[in-house]
Formats: C-alpha cells, structure tokens, sequence
C-alpha cells in the first residue's frame, strides 16, 4: 500500500478559520438536536404522572448498554417553514436508528411522544418510509416502539394519507421477507395508525397504557353513536385476553421493552458474528478534518487529505493517477476491510469519467464496497469537452454508478452540484447509505452561476423583441435567483428535507462508516426465511 503524504499546515490562518467554520457548523448541528431532545424532556412530569417512561429513555433500555447506535434522520423536518426557524424542533417526532438489542442488530423506530403527542410532523413520513426501506435493503429485524396521536387533522392533505399506505405495506414486506417485526405499543396507536400494530409479528403492549383501535370515543360515536370508553375499545387488557391482538401484557414500560429484548434474545440470527481484522490507524490525525474544508466551496482542496485521515494506515492504492487527474480513484481499506473510493479534485472531465466508470466496474468485479466522497461543482462543460465526448462519458459513469452490484456509500463532503451529484451517486441513485458533512452543499448549480444563466437568457429575450433591458429589474432578479438558490443547497436545508441519512461530524466519518459497511456485510451473509405473506395475527 501507497502511504499518503499530508501537505496540511495547521498554523496557517485559512486552516483555523475553516476550522472555526465547521465547529460553529457542528455546535448549530448539535444545538438542534438538543432542541428536540429539550422538547421532548419538557413532558418528563406528564410521563412519570402516568407511570410512563419518555421516549429517549425507552430507547436507551431497549438497546444493549455500551453498544452503538446510529441515528438517523435527527434533523428531518427542521425549517420547512424558514419564517419559524427558531422553534422548529428537528425529527419529526420520531427517534430512529440503528442499533443492538439482545445482541441482535436491529432497526429501531420509535415515537417521540413527548412531542405533540407523537403525531407525525411534517416529512415524518418520508423518515419513516427512508428507516423502512433501509431495514429491508439491509435485512433487519424491525423494532417499533409506539405511542402516536397519529396524522394531524389540521394539517390534513391528501396525498399524505395515500402515500402514508406505503408504511404498512412495507411492514408487510418485511415480515414477508424473514425479517422479524417487533413492536411495544407503549400508549395510542388509533385510526390507520392501528394497523403499525396490527401489522407487527410479535406485538406487547401495556397494562392501563396501551389504546389501539380503529376508531377512537369521539369517532365511534360521531360515525355510530356507540359509547365506549377507550379502554373497552382497545386497551392492552381486552387486546390480550379477548381480541388476540396483542401476544403479551406488560406492568409498564419497562416490563414491556424487557420482553421485547427476550423476544429478540430469543432469534437465531444469522450473518451477525464476523471474524475481527487487524488494522492501523490512520497515520494523520482525524481532527485535522475539522481545517481542511473551506467555507467556500470554489476553493480547492486536495480530497487525498481527507482520504488520509479515514483509512486504514493512510495508505491508499490509487487508479489511473495520470488519467483523469481531478477525479481521484483508489482502494484503501477501513478498520482492516477492504473499500474502494471515488472523490473529486474539481469538476469531472470525461477522462475523469471514464477511470471512474472502469474503477467501479473493477470494484464490482472483485466485490468490493465504494466510497463516493462528493466534492465537485459537476461535469466539465464547453466546446472541446463535448467534443471529447462529455455526455457520453458521463453518462457511462452514471450507468455504472445505477448497475454496481456492490454496496454503494456517500458522504457529501463539500459541493454536489448538477448532474456531478449523479455521478457521485446522490441520494437519487440511492446508495446504501448517505450522509453529509455539515459544511455540504447541494444543487443543480451555483446561486451567481444561475442568475448569470438567467441574465443571458433575458437579455437575448429583450434583444430579440427590440426593448431596452432594464438593469434594475436584472439586479433585483438576480439577487431573488442567488437568494432561492443559496437558502436551499446547505446541508441543513436539504437533511430537513430527508435527502440523507443525516449530518455527521466529520472526524467520526471514518467510524460511521465502518459501522454501515459491517451492516453491509452482515446483510449479504444473511438468509433470511422468505415467505409468500406476512405473519398473520391469530
């Protein structure tokens, strides 16, 4: 192996202030995820009132103590109204992530009840849908613990409630799959929401807690005129001993999450032990992530540096080092398994195009896992490239990023922009995994290059029909282009949004990632008992 050297000059000013950019890009991170957590505490008198647990505590006794647990999604829904940035709470009433219980790594989605009740905020659903998908992919058992008010009735819209359908379908996917669906419904689970029990394998529920039903009091009586109270309606009593509903009774919320690591203890599961491997560290300090990145996404920066300071020893076998330049490609390897990576040292021309579309065929060939670190304003453009062939390059690099019969892993780590984005395989080319640095920014273009874009266009407009162009009109629409164009690309904006799996720091990138490659890998040992329909209820 190539050990690579570093050319990093801590003492030089634009290393502090880049590296006083991200800390102050971390700390807002941070910042916000405390805000949900601060919201959700705030109902901490209610729970114990109730004999209940909050959720984030539910959450820490499922899980095996001193284990891992990969959050995701913890800035979902954060600013989508840009006029309320202040109390917005991040998460969209949902903690989830991957974890440990009873030694079996399984994906857990729990509501936030301390939060509006559990009702499904905005951009919930794509949340839920992103952790549904990933269990499936990764063939995970799939840990619910449920205590929703359900939709909100007064943001209603339609298109919500049908795609929200595709939640239940895809517990019934996974059950279909082999994949075991636990779930503890530690209060209301009512209307459609129902069925996020009834759709479960193994279902516990709480004594004097638990309300699962169709259609609750107020409901029943406005649609029949029947008078019943929510207990006689679907409390964890009747649904255990009358309906069949529930398989077991729990006292509270702690017999309840111990029952669900019984049940979970109790799975023979294959494909979760792996043989440990011998690795280095790397041989450059990770923190040093923290002053690499400048705040401005146009200034260079070698990605060599920052591969450095993920992989195994800092030795990277780099592909085609004289073809291609500003795209680099190599092997390397992360806590002693092998990876290969694509970065970018500026925009990809197409004979960085075709070396990356020849490394990614080559890593599919020998099996092994790529990295894609995005940090490129897009394909070249100009005469002579699409006279070399750009379109065509790129679109090869594109077809090879879509077919990879190897698991695929992005982390945005600067710019993402234009069809680059595809190339790099963004979130729409759905690699297994995808996270974001928070100094990330994503878009089709540039806000200045676009308003440039937009001022050609309608000065050729304006000399066409024979009228003068009004400067004060262009500057104003330049400036309402930069604006749309800036407000929307940050890492922020777009995780709000679930166009990842989450903000990471950048000096735990390279832990992050050797946690979704042993799910990876663990997944491709794993031979679940597939069958022809989900576990029915009695």
């Amino acid at each position: 192996m190539a050990r690579l050297d570093s050319q990093v000059a801590r003492g030089a000013p634009a290393f502090a202030e880049n590296r006083d950019n991200m800390l102050a890009l971390l700390a807002q991170v941070q910042a916000l995820k405390e805000r949900a957590r601060a919201a959700s505490e705030a109902a901490k008198a209610r729970f114990e009132a109730r004999g209940q647990l909050l959720p984030r505590e539910r959450v820490a006794l499922l899980l095996d103590p001193g284990t891992p647990f990969l959050e995701l999604g913890a800035l979902a829904g954060y600013g989508l109204d840009t006029k309320k940035l202040e109390k917005s709470i991040p998460g969209c009433g949902i903690i989830a992530g991957i974890g440990y219980v009873s030694g079996v790594r399984c994906m857990i989605s729990a509501s936030d009840s301390g939060i509006a009740a559990g009702a499904l905020q905005p951009m919930g659903l794509e949340k839920q849908l992103r952790v549904q998908e990933l269990a499936l992919e990764n063939k995970l058992p799939f840990v619910q613990l449920v205590e929703s008010a359900g939709a909100n009735l007064m943001a209603y819209r339609v298109e919500d409630f049908i795609r929200g359908g595709s939640i239940f379908a895809n517990l019934a996917r996974l059950s279909a799959a082999g994949l075991p669906v636990v779930t503890v419904t530690h209060g209301s689970s009512t209307a459609g929401g129902a069925y996020q029990t009834g759709l479960s394998d193994v279902i516990i529920m709480v004594r004097g807690r638990t309300r699962a039903f169709l259609a609750g009091p107020p409901l029943l009586k406005a649609a029949t005129g029947e008078v019943a109270t929510e207990e006689e309606l679907g409390g964890a009593e009747m649904h255990t001993g009358i309906s069949g509903l529930g398989n077991f009774l729990a006292e509270d919320d702690r017999h309840a999450l111990g029952m669900a690591r019984e049940v979970l203890g109790n799975v023979d599961w294959s494909g979760q032990q792996e043989d440990s491997r011998s690795f280095d560290e790397p041989a450059h300090d990770p923190q040093d992530l923290l002053g690499l990145v400048p705040r401005d996404y146009r200034t260079p920066i070698d990605m060599r540096e920052v591969i450095a300071r993920i992989v195994d020893g800092s030795d990277f076998v780099e592909f085609g080092t004289r073809y291609g330049g500003a795209t680099v490609c190599g092997t390397a390897r992360i806590k002693g398994w092998p990876i290969g990576i694509i970065t970018n040292n500026g925009p990809i021309d197409p004979a960085g195009a075709a070396k990356a579309t020849h490394f990614i065929q080559s890593c599919c060939q020998a099996g092994t896992p790529l990295l894609y670190l995005n940090n490129t304003t897009g394909f070249m453009v100009g005469r002579s490239y699409e006279e070399a062939g750009i379109i065509k390059h790129g679109s090869k690099m594109i077809q090879a990023v879509t077919n990879a019969t190897v698991p695929q892993f992005t982390v945005y780590c600067g710019a993402s922009f234009g069809a680059g984005n595809y190339g790099m395989c963004g979130w729409g080319f759905k690699p297994r995994f995808c996270f974001s640095w928070p100094n990330a920014k994503t878009a089709v273009m540039g806000g200045e290059q676009a308003a440039e874009t937009m001022r050609i266009v309608q000065e050729a407009r304006a000399e066409r029909s024979g009228e003068p162009v009004n400067e004060e009109q262009m500057a104003q629409l330049k400036q309402m282009i930069i604006h749309n164009f800036n407000s929307q690309m940050d890492a922020f904006h777009t995780s709000a949004r679930v166009l990842d799996d989450g903000i990471i720091d950048p000096r735990d990138t390279r832990d992050v990632l050797a946690e979704v490659m042993k799910i990876a890998r663990e997944e491709a040992r794993r031979t679940p008992n597939k069958m022809q329909f989900g576990v029915a209820r009695p």
